[in-house]
């Protein structure tokens, strides 16, 4: 059950991504990468800075800010 779950938060937060970044989208599969990659990221920040993200709500926001930090630093490395 935990792993439908966090294909479900990937998937949200990878598409609430791309509608904050004002982006095209990635498809299901792109969104649904991006979250997870997104999620891992986010944790990462997120201890860094003494924050702790708890339930389903916290991880979908912490998942999006690590995937829109993601696509933030994609677009800069294309340039």
């Amino acid at each position: 059950m935990g792993l439908i779950l966090g294909l479900i938060i990937g998937g949200l937060a990878g598409w609430l991504a791309g509608q904050l970044m004002k982006g095209r989208g990635f498809g299901v599969l792109g969104n649904v990468l991006l979250g997870l990659v997104g999620g891992f990221l986010g944790s990462i920040v997120f201890r860094l800075v003494g924050l702790a993200a708890t339930g389903i709500i916290g991880s979908l926001i912490m998942s999006t800010l690590g995937a829109v930090l993601l696509i933030y630093l994609v677009r800069k490395i294309k340039r």
